[in-house]
């Protein structure tokens, strides 16, 4: 079975089951601002997690884009990805852990399905601790469902608990599956988790019945939902009987792009390592490139992980040898072999090769440079502060990769040294990043609702001041400081016409209008003249969409948190407009 086979198996099975289908939301969270990127099917979900209802019902299925960089440091060896498709069934306050089990045992084991030998799979349930009791409940069924009781394992919070994404928020303990590969015991106590590699994590359900408030404590949830995630990568890997994830056809093309760049004629262990890490990152960088929020390679928030993933590439490229630019023809193979599944990579397909391009110039600019006086350094005990921001500031090093090659030869980096430094720049490294998106999303939601709704009043003052019915919006992020909205445009706006924007949006919002919320079709929300801010997201879906309507100035297919009036809203700022590529704008707006 390959990872198209696997999906389209999955999503079948749970429509049989009453789930409707939705699509991947996009890698950047519009809504959520307590991570960069999605790193799981929950993110996007959070506001019908917490009850808000789904335009298409409590019983969801999807494939989500994922991308997690906790992890980068172990990329290279048998499974570890920082893009990844997660496939996941939610139930928004229907179907329980009865129901969630019964299907995932069905899946894994029917011969329609996946076909495997229920001999073989062992369960993890939450061993209970002083925040929520032990998961005896999900212990019985899977009973009831005849894997005995010698293969159901319990362990602690570290293991069996998922959640929240951020500080606060839903979560709950979850049961684990796994698959007995067949290799012996690592010893007496040997069992799932354990990392041995005996026993394979395939699927994960997570029962979200608590959610965690700011002062740390677990309070039961009225709506209790279901949350699952199985990796594509890892689940197809394992079926195919493979050592890695890299030796299936989600990564075979990738690596032959690259192997053909370099003259290197040893593949040893090291060497299949930047092999890898290559193929993953190049892989990571085209899908954030091609997503529909767009982002390009910055010294700010994803667009510095992203760049991240381009330059560490382009050193690992060096390690097999390849001294000329090769990024761009691993990121048209990686684009050839996904735009069926994932159409926008083709649709963006130019943009996501010039910025590829260009990133790889710019860091070959000063790449020799930058190595060389590395170099020098190396006599030293340590890489200090001062010497580490010079990496960054004058050869394009992220701190990550001067650590890396300080790792390497043994010596020391200062990096909180560097964090301080960074900082009075005004800039943002990961670790500042941590600090600022540390909130959970519950703790900012009014501020957030109220920059989502001014989203909507902006993108039709632009179309109204700037005379054109074609303006759409491209992208938009929204953190609890700020909004972030990218539209077509081919020119810069004038300071006149920004501040008419401006005065449009705080029009609006004196006026008091109600925002109201209406359930139809896709087809019946473009009748009424609906916009679809992402028309292709809303084709695949079958079913009901919420239109949200500010009077008679605005009218939009969302799924997004909304204030009820306008006047919720208080005052609307606009603090930079800018160009982030060819013919799309970007503004950055604040409320007060």
């Amino acid at each position: 079975m390959d990872a198209k086979q696997l999906k389209k198996k999955f999503l079948e099975f749970f429509k049989e089951k009453g789930h409707a289908v939705i699509p991947s939301a996009s890698l950047i969270p519009e809504h959520d601002p307590t991570v960069l990127f999605t790193t799981a099917g929950m993110h996007p979900l959070v506001p019908y997690l917490m009850g808000q209802p789904h335009p298409l019902g409590k019983k969801l299925a999807d494939v989500q884009k994922c991308i997690r960089t906790g992890d980068i440091d172990a990329v290279g060896d048998s499974s570890h990805l920082t893009f990844f498709e997660m496939l996941g069934n939610w139930s928004l306050g229907d179907y329980f852990k009865k129901e969630a089990i019964a299907w995932s045992l069905e899946f894994l084991t029917s011969r329609k399905w996946l076909g495997i030998d229920k001999k073989k799979i062992s369960v993890t349930c939450f061993a209970g601790d002083k925040d929520a009791p032990k998961d005896s409940e999900a212990a019985s069924y899977w009973k009831e469902r005849g894997i005995p009781e010698e293969r159901i394992f319990f362990l602690p919070k570290a293991d069996n608990w998922w959640g929240p994404a951020g500080q606060t928020g839903p979560c709950g303990p979850d049961t684990e599956m796994f698959i007995d590969t067949g290799k012996e015991k690592c010893g007496q106590h040997c069992k799932p988790g354990c990392g041995c590699g005996k026993y394979f994590e395939v699927w994960n359900d997570v029962f979200m019945q608590y959610n965690k408030t700011a002062d740390g404590k677990f309070v039961p949830l009225a709506q209790k939902n279901v949350d699952t995630g199985m990796g594509v990568e890892r689940t197809i890997a394992m079926l195919q009987g493979k050592k890695s994830v890299f030796e299936t056809e989600s990564f075979i093309p990738i690596l032959e792009a690259i192997r053909k760049r370099s003259p290197n004629k040893d593949w040893h262990e090291e060497n299949m390592r930047s092999l890898r890490i290559i193929a993953d990152h190049l892989r990571a960088a085209v899908f954030i490139l091609g997503d529909e929020n767009k982002v390009v390679p910055s010294n700010v928030d994803q667009g510095y992980i992203l760049r991240r993933f381009i330059r560490r590439s382009i050193r690992h490229g060096l390690q097999l040898k390849i001294k000329s630019d090769f990024c761009a023809a691993a990121a048209q193979s990686i684009i050839s072999h996904n735009q069926e599944m994932w159409p926008e990579l083709g649709q963006n397909h130019l943009f996501i090769i010039e910025e590829i391009q260009k990133e790889e110039q710019k860091f070959r600019n000063t790449l020799e440079k930058g190595l060389r006086r590395f170099e020098a350094l190396e006599k030293g005990k340590a890489i200090s502060a001062q010497e580490a921001f010079l990496m960054f500031q004058s050869f394009g090093f992220p701190i990550e990769l001067t650590q890396e090659l300080a790792k390497e030869k043994n010596i020391s980096v200062d990096a909180e040294g560097f964090s301080k430094e960074f900082e009075k720049h005004q800039q943002l490294s990961r670790a500042g990043a941590e600090k600022r998106f540390k909130g959970g999303l519950a703790d900012h939601s009014e501020q957030a609702t109220k920059l989502h709704t001014a989203t909507h009043l902006l993108n039709e003052a632009l179309k109204l001041v700037l005379g054109s019915r074609n303006i759409h919006q491209k992208g938009s992020n929204i953190t609890p400081e700020r909004l972030r909205f990218d539209f077509n445009f081919d020119r810069k706006l004038t300071d006149a016409e920004v501040r008419e924007v401006e005065r449009v949006v705080n029009e609006k919002i004196k006026e008091a209008i109600p925002v109201q919320r209406v359930e139809m079709s896709v087809e019946d929300a473009k009748k009424v003249g609906a916009e679809g801010v992402f028309e292709q997201k809303y084709e695949k879906i079958a079913g009901k969409v919420f239109v949200y309507s500010i009077g008679k100035f605005s009218k939009e297919i969302c799924g997004g948190p909304h204030v009820s009036n306008t006047r919720e809203i208080g005052s609307f700022k606009i603090v930079k407009e800018e160009g982030v590529a060819a013919g799309v704008r970007r503004i950055k707006g604040v409320v007060h």
